[in-house]
């Protein structure tokens, strides 16, 4: 890349690891050079902040050479000259310009999410138990699906879940789980629990021992199993509640 700097250079991202992103917009186009794995979270509404994932806090017509707009044109086409706010505009709503090498790295990455997400989350109907994320991942490979690397996992889990199901039996559910622990570890296991799902009901009984309901992912049964074990040193009684 030759393109010359003259400051605003960030502290974070190499110029040597950083893309293009390019909006064209009033018959131009800006572009700014970005961390593409930055780039991607950005996108999916995650809250960063700009400077950290910019090569050059700088907005150009042609990154390669370092030609940069006029604050009259930023003005014209984003309503502002402030340059990391049209920067941002670029990142959220351009297209970004990966290497293979980059693309295959942030789509081996965006699939690990995805399925810790659907191992996590997703259980085998005829079971009633998860999925281990390696049948997960052989399913995904089976059924040749080409994660996007640069949408959300949201956006990617509903698509790969509908191209895996044919391959195995899987679904999103989630189940309701009653605890019961000792006075002893009553003050802890609460914060136990919200980590996993969504306290439905509790009480605490009259010899201090607390008792409530907690709904959750399927699949997080045995994570949750082994926290509260290791919390209680087995001290704890579980049941699952069917629903009314």
């Amino acid at each position: 890349m030759t393109l010359q700097v003259e400051g605003g250079v960030s502290g974070l991202v190499r110029l040597e690891d950083a893309v293009v992103a390019r909006l064209r917009r009033g018959g131009v186009s800006f572009e700014v050079l970005v961390d593409p794995s930055g780039a991607e979270s950005l996108r999916s509404g995650e809250s960063l902040d700009l400077e950290d994932l910019l090569a050059v806090e700088d907005v150009f017509l042609d990154a390669r050479t370092g030609e940069r707009p006029s604050q009259s044109d930023l003005v014209r086409v984003f309503g502002t000259s402030d340059r990391l706010e049209v920067a941002r505009r670029i990142v959220s709503e351009g297209e970004i310009h990966l290497t293979a090498l980059q693309r295959r790295r942030l789509q081996e990455e965006k699939t690990r999410r995805i399925v810790s997400f659907i191992a996590r989350n997703a259980i085998n109907p005829q079971t009633g138990a998860p999925h281990p994320p390696e049948r997960v991942e052989r399913a995904i490979r089976e059924a040749g699906v080409h994660v996007d690397p640069l949408k959300s996992v949201d956006e990617e889990v509903g698509r790969v879940m509908k191209a895996i199901r044919p391959i195995i039996p899987i679904r999103f559910e989630e189940v309701d789980l009653a605890v019961k622990v000792s006075s002893i570890f009553s003050g802890r296991v609460r914060g136990v629990l919200s980590r996993f799902g969504r306290i439905l009901e509790e009480e605490w009984q009259s010899d201090g021992s607390w008792i409530g309901v907690l709904r959750l992912p399927a699949g997080l049964q045995d994570d949750l199993y082994e926290a509260l074990n290791r919390l209680t040193h087995g001290e704890v009684e579980t049941r699952l509640v069917k629903r009314g």
